[in-house]
């Protein structure tokens, strides 16, 4: 049996956090920790001599789910999140996804009815903060696992590294071109007419004004992540979904060299009689590689900077964890600022000296929206005392 390229989330319990310095267990000793952190001149004497040419005071972002739930997008593994309240969730896989119809009518209804929140959802206030540490110059790069292009929204200045790509695009697995989501929610719509005043009713009631998922459940829907809404016991295969136009124009030649063909219905729906043009999500999903200049560009991210922080993140997809793990073998500060446990945590922190005032690690649980802007605010006011303090100096 073939291994999948890209490895399951771990689904394991976490621990709980440990909280580094031990003061960081407030509000305001956290700010502190994280303004010592991210403003900490020094480095170890082993990142010096093991990555020449890397900026020490320069950290690299890695954000996960966690940061964008006060935007108003559901969770995985928080108190409220999907893998804690429903056990029995199981991700499409990316085989299933390309070679069963079925499965993708389920992929696509779910997503469709999803869509609305998700694309009405805006950066909040922990990414903001994210572009003002950037534009100060504390931030070389950020790396997000997160497919809501928030990061990319709020500071499309700062360097940001997609893992697992965005959903507002789709791209064809025959022909590789792309579309837009928001026009592919429009075809799906005029597909699917009863699903489309199905969708209306349900944004008219307000039964997708949450993505909790306590309170979806208390309205019939299962809530999962990105954009995805499980309605039980709902005619699922009645669903249709587009052809990717491109491939319907100009057929494409398969990858073993014989010719695509695409079949659609009066409607211009997809037919199964077909062997090209079908569209998938522009995301990495589970069983799919990740892009090789992807993976490089965020493994060279860890290499060039001189510490990494982490963000609403519990580590349990392997494609960040390893780059937390990649930064540890380099004796880089690791800074994790997660509500719950994080996987691997005891090792990243295994070491640090008691001493430690948050320049050379930091472990602490707050809300990324609420702790980050203190942050800024905090390194904002010691930067406006250092230039005081030189042109004083100066003028003396």
């Amino acid at each position: 049996m073939k291994k999948p390229l890209m490895r399951i989330p771990y689904t394991g319990p976490l621990p709980p956090a440990t909280i580094i310095p031990r003061y960081a267990n407030t509000p305001a000793g956290a700010r502190h920790a994280l303004t010592r952190f991210l403003s900490a001149p020094k480095e170890s004497q082993a990142l010096a001599s093991s990555s020449p040419g890397h900026d020490s005071k320069k950290t690299v972002i890695l954000t996960g789910a966690g940061i964008s739930v006060a935007s108003g997008l559901a969770d995985y593994r928080g108190t409220g999140g999907t893998y804690t309240l429903n056990r029995t969730y199981r991700p499409i896989y990316y085989n299933e996804f390309i070679t069963n119809h079925e499965a993708r009518k389920r992929y696509w209804a779910r997503s469709f009815l999803g869509w609305t929140n998700l694309n009405r959802a805006r950066p909040n206030a922990g990414h903001i903060a994210v572009k003002e540490l950037g534009c100060m110059g504390f931030i070389s790069n950020v790396i997000t696992q997160n497919v809501d292009s928030f990061h990319s929204a709020a500071h499309p200045e700062l360097p940001t590294i997609e893992l697992h790509g965005y959903l507002r695009a789709l791209v064809c697995i025959h022909c590789h071109s792309q579309l837009p989501r928001s026009d592919f929610q429009t075809s799906l719509a005029t597909l699917n007419p009863q699903w489309a005043a199905f969708l209306e009713e349900m944004l008219a009631t307000g039964a997708l004004d949450s993505e909790n998922p306590a309170e979806r459940r208390a309205k019939g829907l299962k809530s999962n992540p990105d954009g995805d809404v499980d309605v039980p016991d709902a005619p699922y295969t009645t669903f249709r979904y587009p052809a990717c136009p491109t491939c319907l124009a100009n057929p494409p030649t398969l990858a073993d060299g014989t010719q695509g063909f695409v079949e659609v219905d009066s409607d211009g729906a997809w037919s199964s009689n077909s062997n090209a043009g079908v569209l998938k999500p522009a995301v990495v999903m589970f069983g799919e590689s990740i892009a090789p200049d992807i993976k490089n560009a965020a493994e060279e991210a860890i290499n060039n900077a001189g510490r990494v922080l982490v963000i609403g993140s519990s580590l349990a997809t392997y494609s960040a964890w390893r780059l937390v793990k990649q930064a540890k073998e380099r004796n880089m500060p690791i800074g994790i600022l997660n509500l719950g446990g994080v996987r691997g945590e005891e090792n990243f922190y295994a070491g640090l000296s008691p001493s430690n005032d948050g320049e050379m690690g930091v472990r602490c649980e707050e809300k990324a929206d609420e702790i980050l802007p203190m942050v800024v605010n905090a390194l904002r006011g010691s930067q406006a005392l250092a230039t005081a303090e030189m042109q004083q100096a100066v003028n003396i």
